[in-house]
């Protein structure tokens, strides 16, 4: 197990990472920027290093000062939290050609997940269900490309291979309109990711968004830890996550945890990951896997009392899975409410001093955030500075703690989407359980 670990982030991630190392006994350097002296997990790690000015460039994303910070601090292992560095295979390199260790799957792994197209090939050979598709890249061939679109049927999506976040992306729906929105999502890809490459899948109209947890030690073990509902969306932004997703058959999910963890083992993933599907009609379609923890982790922690943290440190010092998928009872629900510092009707950032925090107790309920009175948020980064989390029996209890746990929260000083989510956790058809990733856009369009 690791003496040392370097986390290269900050606010909530930052923080949980620290917490669990605590636990485990390991020592924690917490790297940050200037305007970020004083986040809580620079107050409570062992060292702390500035790496740099407040642009991401110039700190959090500048990889020689955080390999000098490891150096210096004699760290073993950089835990990279998500966004940021998360995903960035040439960063997992460099840490690991330094003599460091990266907590996280390997470079080649990273790289292989990060391409659209590759990362459909490998899941198509391990079973995992997928979206009808151009099965590869796009050809120059216009001819051809109508032909693949005739064969998949419209509405189709042009995807740009090396996008995420939900850019990179057209939708068409006649034959007239194909060639043109190929050409400029190329070009706006190759703007956007350096890489013009584009495939071709089928548009599901109204589907929700799933996605199934999993933790794999890279040495032929790997388990899930079950699925999550991530269907409200805004800009293709989560807003509101929940554990286990509402009204899928048994059956159904079954197969498919089976053929995520199949995958795993089959490309030795190592590490905690995430395998998205969009849900429709009763069927599962794979879109992407995310390479690292994610920040709707904790509902799933909720619902099998798994620190996936802890567990991910475990296997990336080395260690082969504590625990068998035998040990993995999914009980109860969870939700995750993001807290941004933002107007909850323009959604523009907030920033500014922190005059007043209480959060939000009783049981059921978690608090994952960096949030303390006379704290100033900073106007540099993301906008989330909390998360509420809430556990109940069934999902009616763990819905009724959140809405009473949101009510009980204040944050003076600054706005905060507080109200959205407010009003989210009493909408009706929510209530009921299986709105589409449509349903958040709509509402607020009314």
């Amino acid at each position: 197990m690791f003496d040392k670990i370097l986390i290269a982030n900050r606010g909530e991630i930052a923080l949980r990472v620290l917490r669990a190392c605590k636990e485990m006994g390991i020592k924690t350097v917490a790297v940050h920027s200037q305007i970020d002296r004083d986040l809580k997990h620079v107050r409570l790690a062992d060292e702390s290093v500035c790496i740099g000015p407040n642009p991401s460039p110039k700190s959090y994303l500048n990889v020689p000062a955080i390999i000098a910070a490891m150096e210096i601090t004699d760290s073993q292992a950089v835990h990279p939290g998500y966004g940021f560095l998360a995903e960035n295979a040439d960063f997992a390199e460099r840490v690991q050609k330094s003599g460091f260790t990266f907590i996280g799957p390997d470079p080649d792994v990273i790289r292989m997940m990060g391409d659209k197209v590759e990362a459909i090939k490998a899941m198509k050979k391990a079973g995992v269900p997928t979206v009808p598709g151009s099965d590869g890249p796009l050809p120059e061939d216009e001819e051809e490309c109508h032909k693949i679109a005739k064969r998949i049927g419209y509405p189709i999506i042009i995807k740009a291979a090396a996008g995420g976040g939900g850019r990179g992306m057209r939708v068409v729906h006649t034959e007239a309109a194909l060639i043109s929105s190929i050409r400029v999502t190329q070009g706006e890809a190759k703007a956007a990711f350096g890489d013009g490459t584009v495939y071709m899948e089928k548009f599901l109209q109204n589907p929700r968004h799933v996605e199934v947890q999993i933790l794999s030690d890279g040495q032929g073990s790997a388990i899930h830890l079950g699925d999550r509902d991530c269907s409200l969306q805004r800009r293709h932004q989560k807003v509101l996550e929940e554990a286990p997703a509402p009204g899928i058959p048994q059956e159904v999910r079954e197969a498919t945890y089976a053929a995520c963890v199949k995958a795993c083992i089959d490309i030795k993933y190592k590490g905690a990951g995430t395998f998205e599907f969009l849900y429709e009609d009763g069927r599962f379609y794979f879109i992407e896997m995310n390479t690292r923890i994610q920040v709707e982790h904790p509902v799933s922690e909720m619902v099998t009392g798994i620190d996936l943290i802890k567990e991910q440190i475990r296997v990336c010092s080395g260690l082969p899975l504590s625990i068998k998928q035998s040990d993995v009872i999914i009980r109860g629900h969870s939700f995750e409410c993001r807290i941004n510092a933002e107007d909850p009707k323009t959604f523009m950032p907030c920033p500014g001093l922190v005059k007043g925090f209480h959060a939000p107790g009783g049981l059921g309920v978690r608090v994952d955030s960096h949030l303390y009175n006379g704290y100033s948020v900073p106007p540099n980064y993301d906008s989330m500075i909390a998360k509420i989390i809430t556990y109940g029996d069934t999902r009616e209890i763990a819905l009724n703690r959140m809405r009473n746990a949101l009510d009980e929260t204040i944050v003076d000083g600054i706005r905060t989407n507080i109200p959205l989510q407010q009003m989210l956790v009493r909408d009706e058809a929510f209530r009921k359980g299986g709105v589409n990733i449509h349903y958040l856009e709509k509402k607020l369009a009314e």
